[in-house]
């Protein structure tokens, strides 16, 4: 049974945009902390940004100023701009309690 849902994943070049989003079937996603995660053939998973039910959110450095975390009714969003190659990678979401999405693709063209 999948639990969280991605959405918004795709091909984009690089200065480009993209908007992923999360469900998680199982709870209100205010009420815990969300993260996004990414992973890049041949690397490990490495944290992206979190927003916490509180509201705070943090970054990684590689990201900061350019992707934004944010809750959306029951979707938890990140919003993806001035996209970069080094951004390729798949993105899974993360909920409270080790819950995990079955990622979705980004792939940003030189």
């Amino acid at each position: 049974q999948v639990r969280l849902a991605e959405s918004g994943g795709g091909l984009v070049q690089a200065g480009g945009s993209l908007r992923l989003s999360c469900v998680d079937s199982g709870r209100v996603v205010s009420t815990t902390t969300m993260a996004w995660y990414r992973q890049a053939p041949g690397k490990q998973r490495e944290f992206v940004e979190r927003i916490r039910s509180s509201c705070t959110t943090s970054y990684a450095d590689s990201v900061k100023g350019r992707f934004t975390i944010s809750r959306d009714g029951v979707k938890v969003v990140l919003q993806m701009n001035s996209l970069k190659p080094e951004d390729t990678a798949g993105y899974y979401c993360y909920s409270g309690g080790n819950f995990w999405g079955q990622g979705t693709q980004v792939t940003v063209s030189s």
